[in-house]
């Protein structure tokens, strides 16, 4: 597979407290778009509920051949490295084929992230 064409999966986030998240597997996505072109197209991917189009945010989870982090939504760590750019490119904000990524609201995180507990 070309570096230009690869396999991303993104995590929909609806809950960080919740831990409720819905993966869903992306083929043949061009590295060379901009964050905010990809944030555009998933956005307007079929079946997706309301909820999701308030997702602002795009953030790395997991790389392939590489650790994975214990978290199970994502992690609360790194955001400067791991927080995407709309501005860049995919391939440039470090995105590789089989990477996996988080999209969520960025305020829900923020909120999340200065008291991550648990409603479960």
């Amino acid at each position: 597979m070309s570096a230009e064409s690869s396999t991303i999966t993104v995590r929909l986030v609806r809950s960080f407290e919740h831990r409720n998240f819905r993966p869903v597997v992306y083929h043949g996505v061009n590295l060379d778009q901009t964050v905010k072109q990809f944030i555009t197209f998933v956005q307007k991917g079929k079946g997706l509920k309301t909820l999701y189009f308030l997702s602002d945010t795009m953030k790395i989870i997991h790389q392939a051949h590489k650790s994975k982090t214990g978290e199970l939504v994502v992690s609360l760590e790194d955001d400067d490295k791991l927080i995407l750019k709309e501005e860049s490119t995919l391939k440039a904000a470090g995105v590789a084929n089989e990477t996996e990524l988080a999209f969520f609201c960025e305020e829900d995180y923020r909120n999340y992230k200065a008291n991550p507990v648990s409603a479960w």
